[in-house]
């Protein structure tokens, strides 16, 4: 039952996504990504998580550029099998490769210091008032986030995505703090 009320909110959230076009979805992004970058918890940051958006999810190009930018050390995660993700370092705009989902991916070794990761930002299809995520459905994050021990971990979405209370597990970790 709980696996049919995820599968079912997250057909809601797809639909609730498709009323806006990639530039819509930029424009909403734009005060979200603007609280990021004022989050106290960034501002000391060096080592920083972020993710390679998709065209549905709240746009981080320019973060991740302006981040790099700044001198931090920024990590991408990659999708290394159905189960596993792994992180690399962004290195510049041109050394990504497109993988089988279709999200630009950095190339180069796999980076293996979690705990120097200071801040992460976690995308998810859903996010409630207690903290829980609802991802995409492979469980890549919720296996991830455990090996994050230092990290001060914000989800971030648009404010249609953000509900009351979202079905959960066990094995669902729960963010830090939600931006939307």
């Amino acid at each position: 039952m709980i696996q049919f009320d995820k599968k079912s909110l997250r057909k809601e959230v797809r639909a609730r996504k498709k009323q806006f076009s990639t530039e819509g979805l930029i424009k909403e992004s734009r005060p979200l990504i603007q609280r990021v970058l004022n989050h106290p918890r960034l501002q000391n940051a060096k080592t920083v998580l972020l993710y390679n958006s998709l065209p549905d999810e709240v746009y981080t190009h320019d973060l991740i550029k302006q981040l790099h930018n700044e001198g931090r050390t920024i990590l991408l995660p990659v999708v290394i099998s159905d189960t596993e993700m792994e992180l690399r370092l962004y290195r510049n705009p041109n050394s990504f490769e497109t993988s089988s989902y279709g999200i630009l991916e950095p190339i180069g070794e796999a980076f293996t210091d979690f705990p120097s990761i200071e801040f992460a930002l976690i995308p998810g299809m859903a996010f409630d008032k207690e903290r829980n995520r609802l991802g995409r459905g492979k469980g890549y994050y919720d296996r991830f986030l455990p090996l994050l021990t230092n990290a001060y971990k914000v989800g971030i979405c648009f404010p249609f995505q953000f509900l009351p209370s979202i079905p959960t597990e066990e094995t669902d970790i729960k963010v830090d703090e939600c931006i939307y």
